[in-house]
């Protein structure tokens, strides 16, 4: 088994960037949903409410080593219809650039501490998308912690923390579970519909629900929980437009306490590194899955 993919997200619920090298940190990749849109109340906002969020792109320039955090590195920002109009901001805003500390409100996690962008952005943002917002950032500073029903502690006592991704650092899913998924769709969908972290090729079709613990280079993974999935996923990325599937299928076999399930929310140990697409994957050790296996393994 080998990592074939790996993508991060740096603004929440817009496009992702797929990469042949990511570094691994406590929140999540390096760069992964650091920034998020949110209302004037601080309220965050998703596709899930706002389709049109999907036809937003993202690049980072320059593209270089994850592991060199350089603050020359710059975010570009475009809608898909209107390639011309791009935003541009430091992808890891320097304490100058930051602007007015901000509370806000991502599921459960309220008053976390955010700092707003700039007012550039917040404009851009509105004009494009139609609807007052305003654009956060998440200082090195925030600690949102994961559900402590599934969080683990780190070497200071401390639990598992997150960026501003719905509730886990990393989302593993396998290939073939997406090949399995595709064979029973009349219209195949793409792996960008389930915005993984890690995709893993080489396992059969949802092995990865058991995972409990598995190594990639010199890091430690924690499967948790498997990822309760939404109407995010029925949002086609390449037009914005809602429909029924994958879901409707997915109901049908990968049900779970009335949650339909597909990839593993994964927690990371300390020790970070970079990862790889072409790195082997050794799991260490399994658990009985929540929902039973097409096949044993």
């Amino acid at each position: 088994m080998i990592v074939s993919d790996l993508r991060i997200y740096p603004i929440k619920s817009l496009g992702g960037i797929s990469v042949s090298e990511a570094f691994v940190d406590e929140k999540g990749f390096r760069y992964d949903r650091r920034f998020m849109l949110v209302t004037p109340s601080g309220n965050f906002i998703t596709q899930r409410t706002n389709h049109h969020m999907a036809l937003i792109d993202v690049a980072i320039d320059p593209i270089s080593r994850p592991a060199d955090d350089d603050p020359g590195r710059m975010l570009r920002i475009w809608h898909r219809n209107r390639p011309d109009n791009v935003l541009t901001l430091p992808l890891t805003p320097s304490p100058e650039d930051m602007g007015e500390s901000v509370p806000v409100s991502i599921w459960d996690s309220e008053n976390v501490p955010a700092v707003l962008v700039s007012a550039e952005a917040d404009r851009w943002f509105s004009d494009t998308l139609g609807i007052p917002c305003r654009l956060v950032f998440m200082p090195d500073s925030t600690r949102r912690t994961v559900d402590p029903a599934y969080a683990r502690s780190n070497q200071h006592g401390e639990l598992s923390v997150v960026s501003f991704a719905d509730g886990y650092p990393y989302l593993l899913i396998g290939q073939s579970s997406l090949d399995d998924l595709n064979r029973r769709l009349r219209q195949p969908v793409g792996i960008e519909r389930f915005r993984p972290s890690i995709v893993i090729s080489g396992s059969l079709p949802y092995e990865e629900d058991a995972w409990q613990q598995f190594k990639i280079g010199v890091t430690t993974f924690y499967g948790v929980k498997p990822c309760a999935r939404c109407v995010l996923t029925t949002i086609d990325p390449a037009t914005g437009q809602k429909g029924r599937e994958p879901l409707h299928t997915l109901a049908t076999y990968r049900q779970w306490k009335h949650k339909i399930l597909f990839g593993q929310n994964v927690i990371p140990d300390a020790t970070y590194d970079s990862l790889r697409v072409g790195q082997s994957v050794e799991v260490v050790s399994r658990v009985t899955p929540w929902l039973a296996p097409p096949d044993k393994f």
